[in-house]
């Protein structure tokens, strides 16, 4: 052996110690939200519920949506803090970020809101990330903060415009308020008429539920389709939201989950005072979502038995003889390193 082979072999004994330890040189996992099965009915309007601290939280990284225009390379919301409950039934997902201004209204025209949402491939395999694809659907939960705002006290555009005048409409009584007959009566509020989700005077949940399948496909489910519900609280420069919806849907443009899979999701975030909106965002990528499984019921414990070293791969013997192989090869190593080449 010379100071040139010495390398080699001390490689091969190492090798042999990882296999024998049963363990792998290099390895790569991606993230996974593990959803932690609880008992009962899910904290679905309390952030600070103490089952939450039963689930493990997961930073999910979000970057700059730099795919389709607009580009917004200056993103603000650089990660999503996501946890996870389930009940067998239903899921909710607590959803974690940074934000220093509370933004919940949209009113004025340079009024943006602070948002989130939750996106799942609606195919087996996964599809593009932003929006999905021609052929690969993806069902989208999307978090408006405004319209959390408005459940608990609606602004109106008199309120945003204090100024604001309306001439005369025929249609309004001498003694009516003008304003709330100019915006009352749905002859005149054709989008409202329509069944339009997003002219609607109130919302039954500050979530919309939407489908996408590619870029300019986003298209928001019916009324009576839309069956997620959310909550989110402002404090001290954090958003805590909750998202929340039954585990099966009818609804055939809905993610249908079940306990014993695994299921891919993204996120993405708005900051309304970085006026963002629509494509200027941040995004992640897919990540996986499993189900913790519910705690078995307890046995009796079982006598227990003499215990006796577990051998890990090798028995005693052969990791004495290794160690001691190892130990030789070393100071052999450092003996040859000390030497003269005489080569």
């Amino acid at each position: 052996m010379n100071r040139h082979t010495l390398p080699i072999v001390f490689l091969v004994v190492l090798a042999a110690l990882a296999v024998g330890l049963r363990t792998a040189p290099l390895s790569s996992q991606g993230l996974t939200i593990t959803a932690a099965a609880v008992e009962g009915a899910l904290p679905v309007n309390a952030v600070d519920d103490p089952l939450w601290q039963r689930t493990t939280a997961v930073d999910v990284p979000l970057s700059a949506q730099m795919i389709a225009k607009p580009f917004w390379p200056t993103a603000k919301v650089k990660s999503i803090r996501v946890r996870g409950l389930h009940n067998g039934q239903d899921l909710a997902l607590l959803l974690e970020w940074n934000d220093d201004t509370r933004n919940d209204a949209s009113l004025r025209v340079d009024e943006f809101r602070d948002s989130v949402a939750v996106q799942f491939p609606l195919v087996a395999a996964q599809p593009f990330v932003c929006m999905g694809q021609q052929g690969g659907n993806v069902n989208i939960w999307h978090w408006k903060a405004d319209w959390q705002a408005a459940l608990v006290a609606r602004r109106t555009l008199q309120a945003a415009h204090p100024n604001i005048y309306v001439d005369y409409y025929p249609f309004a009584e001498a003694d009516d308020n003008l304003y709330a007959a100019a915006y009352a009566d749905t002859t005149y509020l054709t989008a409202e008429a329509a069944g339009n989700l997003l002219a609607m005077p109130v919302h039954a949940s500050p979530v919309e539920d939407l489908v996408a399948g590619g870029f300019g496909t986003l298209t928001s489910q019916p009324a009576a389709a839309q069956n997620v519900q959310g909550y989110g609280v402002w404090q001290n420069g954090v958003w805590r939201v909750i998202f929340s919806r039954g585990l099966r849907s009818n609804e055939s443009d809905d993610i249908v989950l079940t306990p014993d899979q695994v299921y891919a999701v993204a996120f993405a975030a708005w900051d309304g005072a970085n006026g963002e909106r629509n494509g200027a965002k941040a995004t992640s990528q897919w990540v996986s979502l499993q189900f913790g499984a519910a705690a078995a019921p307890t046995a009796p414990a079982a006598p227990e038995a003499p215990s006796a070293p577990a051998p890990m791969g090798l028995p005693l013997w052969a990791w004495i003889i290794l160690g001691v192989l190892g130990l030789l090869i070393l100071l052999g190593g450092l003996f040859a390193l000390l030497l003269p080449d005489r080569t």
